[in-house]
């Protein structure tokens, strides 16, 4: 198989038969690949309709999670049953044009390991912009990405960048932590993003503060140090502190007045305290559910 494309379904039934459209219309410069869509326990018509569209297209194939795992998770069960020498990732509501997938493929043929796709200008929502840009800003720290790629959930890997990824078996995917962990060998070309086909976008603020969780405590251990750091440089200006007052109290016999010092100390030591404590606890909550096997995602069904 020379190429497959791996697309996570969610509340899409009335674009699916469009994206397939025009995806067959973009593919024909080969004569062989597979398109494998994964719904992900969409609580619309999803399942139903790729179902029926199996039996129209013969290189299109079916796999129905039992529960909803996420985007990321739902695409490592899309990878987990490829056989493409390229495989293309993207998303099902046709903001990503088929028309890329030709340059994303001869792209990964030349010799790249992966290549992202970068928006000339992104049709997003504003929060969505800013919270892209703060996640690409925290990235460049955590994951030592390179600086001015961006992480676009249009790409293309190779099969070998594939079969490395698919290695991780943990219940927090986390697709682009995964391959800036493998290579560096990547590439980037300017694609156009156009608007929604139809009904809105699934991502909340919710959903993108959750994935940022999973870049953070996934790939780096640096929010543990920051409250390691935090904790020292607290300390310090602690004992200086503590300096001040005895000297106060025995050289000039001066204490400052009033409660407000004492309970904005406290709520400021406590507050410090308590965040290191979640992120410590968000590590061990990790390591929790790794042990226990939690399943990274569940296949109710396959066409």
């Amino acid at each position: 198989m020379k190429l497959s494309i791996v697309i996570p379904v969610y509340n899409s039934h009335s674009i699916l038969e469009e994206l397939l459209i025009q995806i067959n219309a973009n593919v024909s410069f080969l004569k062989e690949f597979e398109l494998i869509l994964v719904n992900d326990c969409s609580p619309d018509n999803s399942w139903n309709i790729i179902s029926k569209l199996c039996e129209k297209y013969s290189f299109l194939k079916g796999i129905n999670l039992r529960k909803n795992s996420g985007q990321h998770n739902a695409i490592m069960a899309g990878l987990n049953h490829t056989s493409g020498d390229v495989v293309i990732m993207m998303d099902d509501d046709l903001q990503h044009s088929p028309k890329y997938i030709e340059e994303l493929y001869i792209n990964i043929m030349q010799g790249n390991d992966v290549c992202y796709t970068k928006f000339n200008t992104k049709k997003h929502k504003g929060w969505k912009i800013i919270g892209s840009q703060f996640n690409d800003y925290i990235a460049n720290i955590l994951l030592k990405k390179p600086k001015g790629l961006y992480m676009s959930s249009f790409k293309a890997i190779s099969k070998d960048i594939k079969n490395e990824i698919i290695k991780y078996d943990g219940p927090y995917a986390y697709i682009d932590g995964l391959i800036l962990s493998v290579t560096n060998n990547i590439n980037t070309i300017n694609v156009e993003h156009h608007q929604r086909y139809d009904g809105e976008g699934n991502y909340t603020l919710i959903s993108s503060i959750s994935l940022w969780a999973k870049m953070a405590t996934g790939f780096s251990i640096l929010p543990l140090r920051i409250a390691t750091y935090v904790g020292g440089i607290i300390s310090f200006f602690s004992f200086l502190l503590l300096i001040l007052f005895v000297v106060q109290k025995f050289v000039y016999n001066a204490m400052p007045d009033g409660w407000t010092s004492i309970i904005v100390l406290i709520l400021f030591f406590g507050g410090v305290q308590l965040l290191s404590i979640g992120i410590i606890g968000e590590y061990i909550g990790r390591i929790h559910l790794n042990l226990n096997k939690k399943a990274q995602y569940i296949i109710k069904e396959k066409i």
